[in-house]
């Protein structure tokens, strides 16, 4: 498909009142691959890979309320909720007319990702997961659990650890750690993923209300795995095989319900595309190529 305009293209859309920034490049007569982004991180987070999908592909990447470019309304004017960061992917997918595509989802990308496939099977035509969990298995306590513990009780000590997480050092760990040569992640990566979700107090408190949601996630995982299995969607898992946030038992659980899925463990962290960029690219064209044409 020569001669399409792989340019990224930064648009906002109006979605159920508030102003929702997206990224997008490529032919919108081409198959679609949308990229959800995890945490903390924005779009941005694909600045780099979409420029590596657009002369095949339609690549749609959106900022969920509250992170990056789009609207960050207060608690007190918006559910911070894994279900609301659904709906308003899901009308955005809508106002394109998108009604088949691909997903590419990391981190909270995942649990976005996977309401939208119990909402839209039919939709859904291959999932690529990188570092983006659906299984219990993939949970590395000491980054995990107090996520948990803030969800059973929203005290101000165990909010203490989590902002301790989101702090400047907290996201840079998250950026460089299972990284064999840190030096190859651009610091611009861990600065903007900070003003993406944790630059002011209102941010924070975005941030804290979607980590006492986060146990929705888990409970939903049944219904996922039931989706699994009677879908058999195509699936690849491109792990961090250092990360120590959601660890690699995370990806090769996918075999269990999807058996033909493809899994491949990786030398990085939570941030693969930061290091490992190329490595990613050259296993997802061939399944992109073989499962949305």
């Amino acid at each position: 498909m020569t001669g399409l305009d792989t340019a990224t293209h930064h648009r906002f859309a109006e979605i159920s009142g508030r102003r929702l920034f997206y990224r997008e490049a490529g032919s919108a007569a081409a198959p679609t691959i949308v990229l959800l982004h995890g945490t903390p991180a924005s779009s941005h987070m694909y600045r780099n890979l979409i420029p590596a999908l657009a002369d095949r592909y339609h690549v749609i990447a959106p900022d969920y309320p509250g992170f990056g470019h789009s609207e960050r309304p207060g608690v007190d004017e918006f559910d911070y909720t894994f279900d609301a960061l659904a709906d308003h992917v899901d009308a955005l997918l809508d106002r394109l007319s998108l009604t088949r595509y691909a997903l590419y989802v990391q981190d909270y990308g995942a649990p976005v990702g996977w309401r939208l496939a119990l909402r839209h099977p039919e939709r859904i035509a291959a999932i690529v997961t990188q570092n983006g969990n659906a299984y219990v298995e993939g949970f590395v306590g000491d980054a995990m659990e107090p996520l948990f513990a803030y969800g059973r009780d929203r005290s101000d000590a165990n909010a203490a650890v989590l902002r301790n997480l989101i702090s400047l050092d907290g996201i840079t760990w998250q950026y460089t750690h299972g990284v064999s040569d840190p030096t190859v992640v651009d610091p611009d990566a861990w600065v903007t993923a900070h003003g993406a979700v944790a630059s002011d107090e209102k941010s924070v408190a975005i941030q804290l209300e979607l980590f006492a949601d986060y146990r929705t996630n888990v409970e939903l995982y049944p219904r996922v795995h039931e989706y699994f299995r009677a879908s058999q969607v195509p699936l690849l898992a491109v792990w961090g095989r250092n990360d120590e946030i959601f660890g690699p038992a995370g990806a090769l659980a996918f075999a269990r319900d999807l058996p033909h899925a493809e899994i491949d463990l990786l030398d990085g962290g939570h941030f693969l595309l930061e290091s490992r960029l190329a490595a990613v690219v050259a296993l997802l064209r061939p399944f992109l190529q073989q499962h949305l044409g």
